[in-house]
């Protein structure tokens, strides 16, 4: 060993304390698996700020910074990049007034729903997402894919949600100015329901932009994240997301909860 030390031409402290150093256990180990671990169960959908929340209900409590560390140690980052994409607008027609005015905030379940319909395009077909959405937690209370933008697109979705209301509800259901929402049926069936309706000014995305940020989040979170072999595994990944969106990932302004969680954690409606 000392001939070594020679040879290499470094001092025999300097080689001791690297030895030391090397041997020593890794201090970070269980907190490195657990990060793994958090990492594959959100299919890389986290990055460091989230997985440190996250790493809390492991029993890890360690500053943001020090995880990004540990990450990069690790050879693991966020992969998701947001992009911009375009969402199925439809015909433009008799409108709604805008009875929303941008007002995002519900204290209660089933106080203002949004909706809109998205367009997506795999291996030369397209599906069309429908989906409400709760503002009180943010919650997909219920959503349609099909093949084609038809009514009944629409019309399903609007029965699968209004399956949540409970006796004394008035809920706002605002969408943009898609021909779908100005269709007769459908009004009456929101007046049936003693629900008002309300629309987005033309070209105007900010009066719907919670619908439009969730559009946006699942596509750089699931479209472009993951790699599909064929339309039918896009859609049972679509529904897994979905799945994962509203019971799994955690939203700061939930207090760090799932939707899900803070509707019934927080809320107390089953």
């Amino acid at each position: 060993m000392v001939e070594l030390i020679k040879v290499a031409d470094i001092p025999r402290s300097t080689y001791y304390y690297w030895e030391k150093r090397l041997s020593r256990a890794d201090k970070y180990a269980n907190v490195k698996a657990a990060i793994q671990t958090i990492y594959h169960e959100h299919k890389g959908r986290y990055g460091y700020r989230r997985i440190a929340k996250e790493l809390k209900k492991y029993g890890f409590n360690h500053d943001p910074k020090t995880i990004h560390k540990l990450m990069n140690a690790i050879g693991i980052k966020c992969e998701v990049r947001m992009k911009k994409y375009r969402s199925y607008k439809g015909n433009v027609g008799k409108i709604a007034p805008n009875i929303l005015q941008r007002d995002f905030k519900a204290e209660n379940m089933n106080e203002k729903w949004v909706t809109d319909v998205t367009e997506f395009h795999l291996f030369g077909e397209k599906r069309y997402l429908s989906p409400v959405l709760d503002l009180c937690n943010g919650e997909i209370i219920a959503y349609t894919v099909m093949s084609r933008p038809v009514y009944k697109l629409v019309d399903e979705m609007l029965k699968q949600a209004l399956t949540r209301l409970q006796p004394g509800d008035q809920v706002i259901l605002h969408s943009d100015q898609g021909w779908h929402y100005q269709m007769s049926q459908y009004q009456r069936t929101l007046k049936q329901h003693n629900i008002t309706q309300s629309m987005s000014r033309k070209g105007n995305c900010l009066d719907n932009a919670v619908i439009e940020n969730f559009f946006g989040l699942l596509k750089s979170e699931l479209l472009y994240l993951q790699n599909f072999d064929s339309i039918e595994h896009f859609e049972k990944e679509l529904e897994e997301y979905i799945y994962y969106y509203n019971n799994k990932r955690m939203k700061s302004k939930l207090k760090d909860l799932s939707p899900v969680e803070y509707r019934t954690q927080v809320l107390g409606v089953a």
